[in-house]
């Protein structure tokens, strides 16, 4: 199959006239200034957006949260009311509308940090890993790829059981959880697995050399340092950061993805750097839920990976999680200019940090992976190509291909019919 872009971000910058060959679901041939031929993708054709962090079930609290005062910690109370009234059924429906919007937003890849693993009160389902099997269902038939990481959630806190609320999350110990994940082998090319450390508030020291170790070789990732109570409450506990226990414990390295990483300091960034740990900012959810700036630019600076997601999905729109990037380390620092272009489309296509090194750049070899972005709508007309990142939303996207398939055209998902009706439908089914 062959696709002529109007213009393609290339690995050295926007090209025009660009031809994009794709045999069995790969780029097998990009050749800039080609006379139109093919399939014409008008607009910017973007590598897909990967979502490095992602709470399917989150997206039922949008628009029901927001307008409250609070904390984190109250928040995270009408979180539990929410995945609460979830089961492998209801959570099917509602996930495949969160990826089908996920993609119509030009993500073609997710992590998705799964805790929501059993029943009221912990009870297990016949099948274990129904809610898992739930989610990669609704992956496959929304056309995202899914990396399923599979979360440990064994205390309510430093030194604390599960609470009521958390008996759904936890597997009684290590072990046991490591048992349950080994036995999920999810069919489909669309899915891998990987593994999820809560938190340290989440996970005691002692468990977490069994995540580490059932991990080995597969994605790793775990929220830290989101919350200074956090912090500090580690140290009161620990005598240490965070940063220094989930280190100590082994659950470093070139694999794993620190989340938020909002109130690390220096020595942890020292740690994380030589570890080869990514950091994962989730810039809307972050400010929605009053957590802070995290240092991003630092971390750039000190040799730590950066990529993105939407984590609660307070909304799902890949380009204002990169613009956010910058706009909010102009806040922090008073100064603009922190990343280019060139950096924020690094972040936001950087599928590695969910297993899939061979995603993200419209190169040969890479998997076919196109978004097209309209640059003629009231929101991108006049805008230079490689500004687009600071201009278009989510409507703005017209086509998107997944490994090859061409999962929305022309604004439409082409295998889930209405996705705006399924989730206002599964959403209002749960607050009922």
């Amino acid at each position: 199959m062959t696709y002529w872009c109007e213009y393609a971000w290339l690995p050295g910058g926007v090209a025009a006239g660009v031809r994009v060959d794709v045999t069995g679901g790969r780029i097998s041939g990009v050749t800039p200034d080609s006379p139109r031929t093919g399939t014409v993708l008008r607009g910017l054709v973007l590598p897909g957006f990967a979502n490095a962090h992602s709470h399917a079930f989150h997206r039922a609290l949008r628009g029901r949260t927001q307008q409250a005062r609070g904390t984190f910690w109250t928040w995270r109370e009408r979180m539990y009311e929410l995945a609460a009234r979830l089961d492998p059924d209801s959570y099917y429906r509602l996930a495949r509308g969160v990826y089908a919007e996920m993609v119509l937003a030009g993500y073609t890849g997710v992590g998705e940090f799964h805790y929501l693993h059993h029943g009221p009160g912990g009870t297990r389902y016949a099948d274990p890993n129904a809610m898992g099997a739930a989610l990669v269902a609704a992956a496959g038939d929304a056309g995202i790829r899914l990396t399923l990481l599979d979360t440990c959630y064994l205390a309510g806190g430093f030194g604390r059981d599960l609470g009521e609320h958390q008996l759904r999350f936890g597997d009684g110990d290590a072990e046991s959880w490591a048992e349950r994940a080994a036995a999920f082998r999810p069919a489909g090319e669309h899915v891998l697995t990987g593994a999820a450390v809560h938190s340290v508030r989440a996970v005691p020291a002692w468990a977490l050399p069994v995540v580490a170790e059932w991990a080995a070789g597969r994605p790793l990732h775990v929220h830290l340092s989101e919350q200074r109570a956090e912090n500090e409450d580690c140290l009161r506990f620990y005598g240490r950061s965070p940063t220094s226990v989930l280190a100590d414990a082994g659950v470093f390295g070139p694999r794993t993805v620190a989340v938020h990483a909002t109130h690390v300091g220096l020595s942890d960034m020292s740690t994380l750097r030589y570890a080869g740990v990514r950091a994962c900012f989730c810039p809307t959810t972050e400010r929605d839920l009053g957590d802070g700036i995290g240092p991003a630019r630092r971390l750039h600076d000190n040799g730590v990976g950066l990529c993105l997601g939407s984590d609660s999905h307070a909304v799902v729109d890949p380009f204002e999680e990169a613009r956010a990037l910058e706009l909010h380390e102009r806040l922090a620092s008073e100064s603009r200019g922190r990343f280019t272009s060139a950096e924020l489309l690094a972040a936001a296509t950087d599928h590695g940090s969910i297993g899939r090194d061979d995603a993200g750049r419209l190169v040969p070899g890479a998997r076919a992976d196109l978004v097209a972005v309209d640059l003629g709508s009231v929101r991108t007309a006049g805008t230079d190509p490689a500004a687009v990142l600071f201009a278009a939303v989510p409507a703005d996207v017209r086509d998107v291909l997944v490994d090859g398939r061409q999962v929305v055209r022309d604004g439409v998902h082409r295998f889930v019919e209405r996705p705006a009706a399924v989730l206002a439908d599964e959403i209002g089914r749960l607050w009922s």
